[in-house]
């Protein structure tokens, strides 16, 4: 008798635990997939290297989770421990831990950007990047004037500057790359830093997209010719030091000063590019327009007037005058 009430007892021991097991259990599932205290939408940054027991921490401190203990257990019963990414993360209001989890593991980060504009020095560039809010650390590289192409980039908080320069880089290296391969047959220009070089004059000619092949049609045919480009922009580049802002008209002066960029002194390309052109001005340098033109000039409604003698050059030149002294005077 004494042995049947010893197992009798052991039996209903055991189902005790079974009971609390199964009851613990269905509580941190049901914790687990349930709405969460967060009331507004937050953002939180995961560390890297962060293990489940500090990644609960983080969550619960920022009010995105109640409990950490049941986060943890949901994350080893769903075997997701080693899953979970570090980085910036936006959580909606009310979200439950099974739904931080699936977004950690999913590495669902927030995507900040930012965007480079065509035609900007690199020095105007890389004030850009140290402006940009969620980059860290200081630029330590120097890259060439042309090097960087412009255009939309994705980042996360806690990226490198340096990191988004040589992203940049390489964005450039492969689009130049890529455009070579397909330019046009019998061009004057010889190598893909030509090419480059070239194209950064195209982009600072003109800020009409439609206008580029015809721009760079008409560069081509002067280099075919061994006439000088006669770029005002190039002068610009020149005389400002590479930052491309003069503050001031060009004088005549200007015009005749010796430097590597003053293609009005210098025959063929200036010495490099003077900003960082975008994939369009490349493409027109290696797909110019088919033109006879030699010539243009402004025609007053922001594009270009284009010609193919220097008489009818002359005439384009003389109605632009009149356009000018027509507009406002600019105190």
């Amino acid at each position: 008798m004494t042995t049947l009430r010893a197992f009798l007892a052991l039996l209903l021991f055991i189902a005790t635990l079974g009971l609390a097991g199964f009851m613990g259990y269905a509580y941190v599932t049901g914790e687990f997939r349930a709405k969460g205290p967060l009331a507004e939408e937050r953002t939180v940054v995961i560390p890297p290297g962060s293990g489940v027991d500090a990644i609960a921490q983080t969550l619960a401190q920022e009010g995105i989770i109640a409990e950490p203990l049941v986060f943890k257990i949901g994350v080893r019963l769903s075997k997701t421990g080693r899953q979970l990414k570090a980085g910036e993360y936006q959580f909606e209001p009310g979200v439950s831990p099974a739904q931080v989890m699936d977004l950690l593991v999913a590495g669902a980060v927030v995507q900040r950007r930012f965007t480079v504009a065509e035609g900007l020095t690199t020095a105007t560039i890389l004030d850009i990047i140290r402006g940009v809010e969620g980059l860290k650390g200081p630029i330590t590289l120097a890259p060439a004037e042309g090097a960087l192409l412009p255009e939309t980039y994705n980042f996360q908080k806690g990226d490198t500057r340096d990191s988004v320069i040589r992203r940049m880089e390489r964005a450039m290296t492969e689009t130049l790359d890529r455009l070579w391969e397909g330019r046009a047959e019998g061009l004057p220009i010889s190598t893909k830093e030509q090419a480059l070089i070239l194209a950064s004059v195209v982009e600072k000619e003109t800020g009409v997209a439609t206008e580029r092949p015809m721009v760079a049609g008409v560069f081509i045919n002067r280099l075919r010719k061994g006439m000088p480009l006669q770029s005002d922009p190039t002068v610009i580049y020149g005389l400002s030091e590479g930052t491309g802002l003069l503050g001031r008209g060009l004088t005549r002066k200007d015009l005749g000063k010796e430097h590597p960029w003053n293609t009005y002194r210098i025959g063929g390309l200036p010495a490099t590019p003077i900003c960082n052109p975008g994939t369009d001005a490349i493409a027109a340098v290696l797909h110019p327009a088919d033109t006879d033109a030699l010539y243009f000039v402004a025609d007053g409604t922001g594009g270009h007037a284009f010609a193919r003698t220097l008489d009818e050059h002359n005439r384009n030149v003389r109605a632009w005058r009149k356009v000018q002294k027509s507009q406002p005077s600019r105190q």
